[in-house]
C-alpha cells in the first residue's frame, strides 16, 4: 500500500508540481512578472504621446523594475505617463517584496493556509530559517515594508510641498514613488537628474538614504533588532556581521569618496562644505544597490569609480531588497582568510565558529559572481566600445541590481542592453537560487577518498 507523503496531501496522489525545485519556481515567477510588466509598458497609454513603446525599451524597464535595479534606457519622468510610472512602481514593489512571498501572503489572506511547496518557495526567496516560520516572516515583512515606506513617503511629501512648491497631491505621489523605489533599493526617480537638484538638501537625501539602508540591511536583521535592540549580546552572528560590516563599508566609502571628490568640480567640488559632506555620504549609501545619484558619475575620478564598483559588487544584507554578493558573504570570506593567515583550523567570528558549509557556499557565490562580472565586462567592451573601468562599472551595476551608470544606458547598442537585461535577471535571482540549490542538493557520502594536497602558490 502506498503511503501518502506531504506532497500528496498538498497536490493529491496523482498530481505533481510542474517545478520540483523552489529555484525553478522563483525563476519562472520573476520571468512571468517581467513579461506582464513588458506588455503593460508597451500599451499606448503608458508612453507620453500615445505611441506604443518599443519592445526593447519596455522589456529593459520592466526587468529593471522587477529586479529592483533602476537602470533605464529612457528618461522616466518625460517618457512614461502617470500610468506607466505607476506600473513601474508596482513592478518595483512586487520585485522587492518578492514574487513568492507575495503569493504566500495572498494565500494566507484568501485561504488562511499555505501549502508545503509554497512554503518551500517562500522560504528560499525570503531566506527564512525554516519552513515552519514562513507565515510569521511573511506577515513581518509586510508590516515592516508598509511602516517604512509610508514613513519616508510622508517625510518626502512634506518637504516637497513646503520647500519646492509642489501641490499636496503631486508631493504625495512623488513621496510614495521615491519611498517605494528607495526601500526596495530600485533607484528609479521621477526627476531627470535623479537627486542632483537636491544635492545639498538633507531633508530629501537623508530619508531616502535611511530607506535604502533599512531595505538593504535585510528583514532578518530588522526583525532581530526589533526584539533585541537593547541587548546586543543576544544578537545572532548574522546580525552582527551584517550590521558591523555595513557600518564599516558605509564609513569607508563615505570618507574615501568625500576626500577623493572634494576638489572635483565635475561632481561636488564646487559646493559648500556641508553639501560636499552630504553628497559624499549619499554616494556611499547608494552603491548599496539603490541607484539614486546626486552627482554625475561620468565626471568621477577613476579611483572613485573603482571604489564605487567594489561597493556595488559587495551590495547589502542577505534576505534584503539589495543585490551584490552580500555583506555577510564578503566578511565571511574575510574571516576565512584571517583564519588561514593565523594558521587556525577553525574559522571563527566573535564567539562563534563558522560552519564549513557556509564557507563553501560563500566561496562559490563570490567566485561565480566574479566570473560573471569579468566575462560580461569583456563582452561589454567588445559590444559597446567602453573602457575597462566603464564596462566593469556598468556591468557590476546591472549584476548587483544597483542602477548607476557612467555612460548612460540609453546610449548603448541593443546588444549591450540585452546583456544588461540578462545580468539584472541573474543578479537578482542568482544568489537566491544558487544558495537554495546548494542547500537542497547537499548529500553525505558513506566513504571518504584519500587526502591529496596540490601545490598552492
Amino acid at each position: 500500500m502506498r503511503h501518502r507523503t506531504l506532497e500528496d496531501r498538498e497536490f493529491g496522489p496523482t498530481r505533481r508540481p510542474l517545478f520540483r525545485h523552489p529555484a525553478q519556481t522563483l525563476v519562472t515567477a520573476f520571468a512571468a512578472a517581467i513579461t506582464v510588466g513588458t506588455l503593460l509598458l508597451m500599451l499606448p497609454w503608458a508612453r507620453r504621446g500615445g505611441q506604443p513603446t518599443g519592445f526593447l525599451d519596455a522589456w529593459f524597464t520592466a526587468t529593471s523594475a522587477v529586479c529592483v535595479t533602476g537602470l533605464t534606457t529612457v528618461d522616466v519622468p518625460h517618457y512614461w505617463t502617470p500610468f506607466g510610472q505607476v506600473v513601474i512602481m508596482l513592478l518595483i514593489q512586487v520585485g522587492g517584496f518578492g514574487i513568492m512571498t507575495l503569493a504566500s501572503l495572498l494565500g494566507l489572506v484568501v485561504a488562511r493556509r499555505v501549502g508545503l511547496r509554497t512554503r518551500m518557495n517562500a522560504a528560499a526567496e525570503s531566506n527564512a530559517l525554516g519552513i515552519g516560520e514562513v507565515r510569521r516572516v511573511i506577515i513581518g515583512v509586510l508590516k515592516v515594508t508598509v511602516v517604512i515606506e509610508l514613513s519616508v513617503a510622508v517625510l518626502l511629501a512634506v518637504r516637497l510641498a513646503t520647500a519646492y512648491d509642489e501641490s499636496p497631491g503631486r508631493a504625495a505621489y512623488l513621496g510614495l514613488f521615491h519611498s517605494v523605489s528607495a526601500f526596495n533599493n530600485a533607484g528609479f526617480a521621477l526627476w531627470s537628474d535623479s537627486l542632483a537638484s537636491f544635492i545639498g538638501d538633507p531633508w530629501v537625501n537623508l530619508p531616502l538614504c535611511a530607506a535604502v539602508i533599512l531595505g538593504g540591511i535585510g528583514f532578518p536583521v530588522l526583525f532581530e533588532l526589533r526584539r533585541e535592540f537593547r541587548r546586543p549580546r543576544l544578537w545572532s552572528l548574522h546580525t552582527r556581521i551584517t550590521l558591523w560590516g555595513s557600518v564599516i563599508l558605509l564609513l569607508a566609502g563615505w570618507i574615501f569618496l568625500t576626500v577623493a571628490e572634494w576638489r572635483n568640480a565635475g561632481t561636488f567640488g564646487g559646493e559648500s562644505v556641508p553639501t560636499r559632506v552630504l553628497a559624499g555620504f549619499t554616494q556611499s549609501v547608494m552603491p548599496r544597490t539603490a541607484g539614486f545619484q546626486s552627482i554625475d558619475y561620468s565626471q568621477m575620478n577613476e579611483g572613485s569609480v573603482f571604489v564605487t564598483t567594489i561597493l556595488m559588487f559587495i551590495g547589502g544584507g542577505s534576505a534584503s531588497t539589495a543585490g551584490g554578493i552580500k555583506v555577510g558573504t564578503f566578511f565571511l570570506l574575510f574571516f576565512v582568510i584571517l583564519a588561514e593567515v593565523r594558521g587556525e583550523h577553525d574559522v571563527e567570528a566573535g564567539d562563534r565558529r563558522i560552519d564549513h558549509r557556509a564557507q563553501r557556499q560563500a566561496l562559490t557565490v563570490a567566485l561565480l559572481s566574479v566570473g560573471v562580472v569579468v566575462a560580461s565586462s569583456i563582452a561589454m567592451m567588445e559590444l559597446a566600445g567602453l573602457t575597462l573601468n566603464q564596462a566593469m562599472f556598468d556591468v557590476t551595476s546591472a549584476f548587483a541590481t544597483v542602477g548607476l551608470s557612467t555612460v548612460g544606458t540609453g546610449t548603448l547598442p541593443d546588444s549591450a542592453q540585452v546583456l544588461l537585461i540578462g545580468l539584472m535577471f541573474v543578479g537578482r535571482l542568482g544568489p537566491i537560487t544558487l544558495v537554495s540549490a546548494l542547500a537542497l542538493r547537499e548529500r553525505q557520502h558513506l566513504y571518504r577518498l584519500p587526502e591529496g594536497r596540490p601545490i598552492i602558490g
